[in-house]
């Protein structure tokens, strides 16, 4: 079962950054082959929702207020560990990314920049394709907006 903490950035311990630094730099620098710089500046404003299993975190996002990363609030940087997604962990981190979104901005619409791949996924989980594909990174991504009724 995952275990999901959230924290600012300020209450995040040395070890935890750390571990969600690998974390992101596993995947989307060496498993993705992408060279991009994960260290944007936006950490510091983000909440950070950590999954942990073991004592380990295997699951990531960071959320954001509205006019913090695009006018709606959103999710980013969604990541499992590649050895824990056949347990469908980013349902879990994802689902409580919603809720916390929900719960500490009060907002009900939320938008992601998603790997395009992901878009099963997250239509899923609610959202809705916006716009034409683009690349990010070198890799193609699209815009997606969920709509929360849940107030």
């Amino acid at each position: 079962m995952l275990h999901i903490i959230i924290k600012s950035f300020d209450d995040l311990s040395t070890q935890e950054l750390y571990d969600i630094l690998q974390l992101r730099s596993a995947v989307f620098v060496v498993e993705q082959n992408c060279v991009y710089q994960d260290l944007d500046g936006k950490d510091q404003m983000a909440i950070h929702v950590l999954g942990i299993k073991n004592n380990k975190i295997i699951a990531y996002t960071r959320i954001f207020k509205p006019g913090d990363y695009f006018e709606e609030a959103s999710i980013g940087r969604v990541v499992v560990s590649r050895n824990e997604r056949q347990y469908k962990h980013g349902y879990d981190i994802m689902n409580a990314s919603i809720e916390a979104i929900e719960k500490e901005f009060k907002e009900h619409t939320i938008k992601i920049s998603a790997q395009a791949y992901l878009k099963i996924f997250y239509k899923n989980l609610g959202f809705k394709e916006i716009g034409e594909e683009y690349l990010e990174d070198g890799i193609p991504h699209i815009a997606m907006i969920k709509e929360s009724s849940s107030f």
